[in-house]
């Protein structure tokens, strides 16, 4: 692992989002809450937070970081396609994209295990880093 103990301590923030298009059946079943596994929406939030909180098991070589907080957001994009945009925060000597770019991976991800039944051909895509704040590298801001 690379030693960042001599970073100092900095305020970081990073965000991140993904995007999941699936079928008309499956959405509806997500909007009605009708899915047979349960809120969906609601699921893939708690699983997006416990995924910031695990990085590191999951990532080699990935610091063990405390997490100041995790916020969750989701926006249909179309009728058929859903977003998922996460802020993660901490204060600390080593950023927090990983566990950003992690925990809207996983929220897709549990999307696709609930609705799995109603559509197969859901799509996982556009998994990126959209900004970060914060640490020696300064800040970055993707321009779409």
């Amino acid at each position: 692992m690379v030693d960042v103990g001599g970073k100092g301590a900095t305020r970081r923030t990073a965000v991140a989002r993904s995007r999941i298009s699936m079928s008309l059946d499956a959405a509806n079943a997500i909007r009605t809450n009708s899915n047979s596994k349960g809120d969906c929406l609601q699921v893939a939030r708690i699983a997006a937070i416990q995924a910031t909180k695990q990085t590191s098991n999951l990532i080699p070589l990935c610091h063990m970081i405390l997490i100041d907080s995790v916020e969750v957001q989701h926006e249909w994009l179309s009728e058929h396609e859903l977003e998922w945009r996460i802020t993660v925060r901490s204060t600390g000597s080593t950023g927090v994209e990983m566990e950003a770019l992690t925990a809207v991976s996983i929220a897709a991800l549990t999307v696709y295990d609930m609705c799995k039944a109603i559509d197969r051909t859901m799509t996982i895509s556009s998994v990126m880093l959209l900004s970060k704040t914060g640490g020696i590298r300064g800040d970055f801001q993707r321009r779409e």
